[in-house]
């Protein structure tokens, strides 16, 4: 095509991978005209503008994003071409579903090659990715984050989270995190709190917001080495020194089925297989031998995930609310989470279904993500969410509230009973160790 006649294009998305697919490879492009992106999975996305301070000067009106749910009568309106597939964590099967409405509608489907959108840093940059949601990405990177500077020395240890933003995008174009009060000037949800507030407790800097190139750039200033922190199963948006990826034996043969977290699985230099503390053996079995069949010269990390919490003594025997990390319940799937194992683990009488409790969006969440089991997702997109959340909590009848989310859910929320905060770290079984790999790879 040329620039008198481009390829009309819609980025199918979710506010994260189709941004930067757009900023890295079609902003610029003369001969491709971007009439659209679509957004799913996050809510309060569809309806808005991709801003003309990021979309450049080929788009100065900016660009809208619509539903999902629109996208074959976009396709015939716009006359579209391509529509170009831009967000994670879906079934192969969801894929191709979604490819075949496109090619009914009269369009191309389309995949980027991650070799067009992994930007080249100049500082050593360890990715840490996974085959699903809720693997246990966050208690990897926190885990690498802590070797990096306790055990191999480097004094500037600078991370950089996959996209997450929920409000005014051109004011989020690059945000960096130091502090609590970082996050609250930003008014960051509870799914971005959950990524920062790890970091920003360990005294680190972490960045995220809508440019990466940008991002990339302002992070370099201040590191000597760079952590990819990725979101969902998704590719890294950084050309990676060291690239990690999680799988996750609870839910043995995703690592197979979803998209992209199989083309991770297949570009890793290292396969941490977690949980295998909790994961019964024919699933760490079946994990292990697919990991071998598609890259075998991927080198394998077995790791556990303990739990933690300030008072066992205090769940045994009560009725208690779980309340679980978001996104590992909604798009990740999972019925439950650490939450409930350590109810079961520390002897709860009772694990109470909140759903009957539920009020307006976390009811709808219910409906949305009706494989959720018998816990309540930590849902905060927004200040109404947060209320929500904060209601439906109080109005479960129990003894106790068990947290798994990564953050202090008591600086968001008022809980009107006693609480027990659950952590998880990552913990390496038998050799070879990350510390051992890390080490290998950068020669300290």
């Amino acid at each position: 095509m040329s620039p008198q006649n481009p390829v009309r294009t819609i980025i199918a998305g979710a506010a994260g991978r189709d941004f930067h697919d757009f900023n890295t490879v079609f902003r610029h492009d003369e001969n491709t005209k971007v009439v659209g992106f679509t957004a799913t999975q996050i809510p309060n996305i569809e309806g808005r503008l991709y801003p003309p301070a990021l979309s450049g000067p080929l788009y100065p009106n900016g660009i809208r994003i619509y539903p999902e749910g629109e996208l074959s009568e976009l396709i015939r309106k716009h006359e579209v071409d391509q529509v170009v597939f831009s967000y994670s964590d879906v079934s192969h099967e969801y894929v191709m579903h979604l490819a075949s409405r496109v090619l009914a509608a009269g369009a191309g489907f389309h995949l980027m090659n991650p070799q067009q959108t992994m930007l080249k840093s100049s500082k050593p940059v360890v990715a840490v990715c996974a085959v699903r949601t809720g693997s246990g990405k966050s208690q990897t990177s926190r885990k690498v984050l802590d070797i990096l500077k306790d055990e191999l020395g480097f004094g500037r240890v600078v991370a950089v989270r996959h996209p997450m933003p929920y409000g005014d995008l051109a004011a989020q174009a690059v945000q960096r995190f130091g502090t609590n009060e970082d996050m609250d000037r930003a008014r960051c949800t509870i799914e971005e709190r959950e990524e920062y507030e790890p970091y920003i407790e360990r005294g680190a800097v972490i960045f995220a917001g809508v440019d990466y190139e940008a991002i990339l750039r302002r992070a370099e200033e201040e590191a000597d080495i760079i952590i990819w922190d990725g979101g969902n199963n998704d590719l890294p948006f950084f050309k990676p020194d060291c690239h990690i990826v999680v799988a996750d034996p609870h839910r043995p043969g995703h690592e197979l089925r979803y998209h992209p977290g199989e083309a991770n699985l297949r570009m890793a230099d290292v396969v941490v297989i977690n949980k295998i503390d909790t994961a019964d053996s024919t699933g760490v079995n079946t994990v292990l031998s697919n990991v071998r069949e598609v890259n075998p010269t991927a080198v394998i990390v077995r790791g556990a995930s303990p739990l933690f919490v300030e008072d066992p003594a205090a769940i045994r025997g009560k009725r208690v609310l779980i309340i679980e990390d978001g996104p590992t319940l909604t798009h990740g799937e999972m019925a439950y989470g650490a939450g409930v194992v350590a109810a079961r683990q520390f002897g709860a009488a009772e694990i109470v279904d909140p759903r009957p409790y539920a009020v307006r969006t976390i009811a709808d969440t219910y409906r949305k993500y009706p494989t959720t089991g018998a816990v309540l997702p930590a849902m905060g997109y927004g200040r109404e969410q947060i209320a929500d959340l904060e209601e439906t909590i109080n109005r479960t009848p129990v003894d106790m509230v068990i947290i798994a989310t990564p953050i202090d859910l008591g600086r968001l929320v008022d809980i009107d009973r006693p609480n027990q905060r659950v952590r998880y770290e990552l913990q390496e079984i038998g050799r070879p160790t990350l510390t051992d790999l890390l080490r290998e790879r950068f020669g300290r």
